[in-house]
C-alpha cells in the first residue's frame, strides 16, 4: 500500500526533485530578480484589474472587511456575470467600479484609470466618460420628467462637445439599437418595465463608455422581460464592444454569458466559463460549461463547500505535488491513517491508482487547471 507521502515523494522523484536543492548563487538570484523584473504587471492587458482588492467599513467602532484581496482581471469586449450571495462582496466591488466608493487598500484600475489615486474632479470624469451604471431600480436610472429621447440625451449634454443635433442624432441611433423607438416622446410613467430598464441601458451608453456595469438589472423583472433586457446588453456588446459587467442573482442570466464569476466571503471563489464544441460526426454545436476553483495572488484558494463538507475536511488538509496537478486530501489522524492502510482505504482508487485531477475525494475540481492559474 502506497501512502500519500510515498506517493507525493515517488512523483517528486519522478519530476526530478527529489533531491533537495542546495542554495543559489549570487548570479542565480539575480538572474532570477531580472526576470521578475521583466515580467509583465499584473493585469497589464485587462481592460479592469483588481489586485488584492481591500474594503473596510467601520461602524460604531466595529470593522467589516467586505473585500478581502480580491482579485479579477475583465478584457476588454467581455461580457461576463459576478454572482454570489448577499454580503459576499459583489455589490461593494460595483461601487468601487463604478468611483462610487474608494478601496481601502490594494489596486483597481479601469481603462488606464487607477481608482485609489483619482481625486474628486477627475473621479467625476470617470463616471461621465469611462463607466455607465444600470441600477436595479428604474427610479435611479431615469429622470421622471423627461422623455426618453431627452433621457438619453441629458449625459451628452453635461459632458458638452457635442451640437443638439449630434446628440439627439447619437441617441435615436441608441434608441433604434435596442428596439425603443416607440418609446422616444414617452416619459418613464409610460414605458414597461423591460422598457424602462432598456431606456437605462441607452442612458449609460450615451457616453460611449469603455465599461457598463449593472447591479441586477432583472431583478423587478419578469423571465420574459428579462431576456429581452438581456439582449439589449448583448446588443450593445457585440455592436459597440461595450465591456460589461453585470451582477444578478438570475441564474437564467449567468448562464447565457460566457463567463461567470462567484465572490465568496469578499473574495473570488470560482468562475465558469462556457464555450461552445462542434460533434466532428454530426457537425451539432453544443454549449459546454466548466467550473474551476480561483487561485488569487498569495496563492490561497477556496474549495467548495460541498466537496470539503462531503470529505469531513476542516481546519487544515494535506497538500501532494504530482507530475500533472496537486492533491487534496483529508487530514486524519496517524492511527486511522494505519487503520485505512491496512484495510487497503487510502488516497489511491480500487484499481490502485492515484486519482485523476477533479476526482471528488480531492475536493478540487479540476485541480491541475487550478493548479496552472
Amino acid at each position: 500500500m502506497t501512502t500519500p507521502s510515498d506517493h507525493g515523494q515517488d512523483a517528486s522523484a519522478a519530476a526530478g526533485t527529489g533531491a533537495p536543492a542546495g542554495p543559489a548563487s549570487l548570479a542565480e538570484l539575480e538572474r532570477r530578480a531580472a526576470a521578475r523584473r521583466r515580467r509583465p504587471a499584473y493585469g497589464h492587458d485587462a481592460l479592469i484589474a483588481c489586485d488584492r482588492l481591500v474594503r473596510v467599513f467601520t461602524a460604531d467602532g466595529v470593522e467589516v472587511q467586505a473585500l478581502q484581496g480580491l482579485d479579477l482581471l475583465v478584457a476588454e469586449g467581455e461580457l461576463m456575470a459576478l454572482v454570489g450571495a448577499s454580503g459576499s462582496g459583489k455589490s461593494t466591488l460595483m461601487n468601487i467600479l463604478a468611483g462610487l466608493d474608494v478601496p481601502t487598500a490594494g489596486a483597481a484600475k479601469v481603462a488606464g484609470r487607477d481608482l485609489l489615486t483619482m481625486d474628486a474632479g477627475a473621479r467625476l470624469g470617470y463616471r461621465r466618460e469611462v463607466v455607465g451604471f444600470v441600477w436595479q431600480q428604474t427610479a435611479r436610472n431615469l429622470l421622471p420628467y423627461l422623455t426618453t429621447l431627452q433621457n438619453v440625451t441629458l449625459p451628452m449634454q453635461l459632458s458638452g462637445g457635442r451640437r443638439r443635433a449630434a446628440r439627439t442624432k447619437a441617441a435615436e441611433r441608441l434608441l433604434s439599437m435596442l428596439s425603443l423607438d416607440h418609446c422616444r416622446d414617452r416619459r418613464p410613467h409610460q414605458l414597461s418595465g423591460g422598457e424602462q430598464q432598456r431606456t437605462a441601458i441607452a442612458v449609460a451608453l450615451a457616453n460611449s463608455p469603455s465599461v457598463l456595469l449593472a447591479d441586477e438589472p432583472t431583478g423587478e423583472l419578469d423571465s420574459h422581460t428579462a431576456e429581452q433586457v438581456f439582449t439589449a446588453f448583448r446588443t450593445a456588446n457585440e455592436e459597440l464592444g461595450t465591456t460589461i459587467v453585470i451582477v444578478t442573482h438570475d441564474q437564467a442570466v449567468a448562464s447565457e454569458v460566457r463567463r461567470t464569476v462567484a465572490i465568496r466571503d469578499g473574495r473570488t471563489s470560482s468562475e465558469v466559463l462556457r464555450r461552445t464544441e462542434r460533434d466532428a460526426a454530426t457537425g451539432r454545436e453544443s454549449l459546454v460549461a466548466r467550473e474551476y476553483a480561483m487561485l488569487d495572488r498569495t496563492g490561497r484558494l477556496q474549495l467548495p463547500a460541498e466537496y470539503t463538507g462531503s470529505l469531513g475536511m476542516e481546519h487544515r488538509v494535506l497538500l501532494e505535488l504530482e507530475s500533472d496537478h496537486i492533491g487534496v486530501w483529508p487530514d486524519r489522524p496517524a492511527d486511522e491513517g494505519r487503520a485505512e492502510e491496512g484495510s487497503g482505504d487510502g488516497p489511491e482508487d480500487e484499481a490502485g491508482q492515484a486519482p485523476e485531477p477533479g476526482d471528488a475525494r480531492t475536493g478540487m475540481p479540476g485541480t491541475a487547471d487550478g493548479a496552472d492559474a
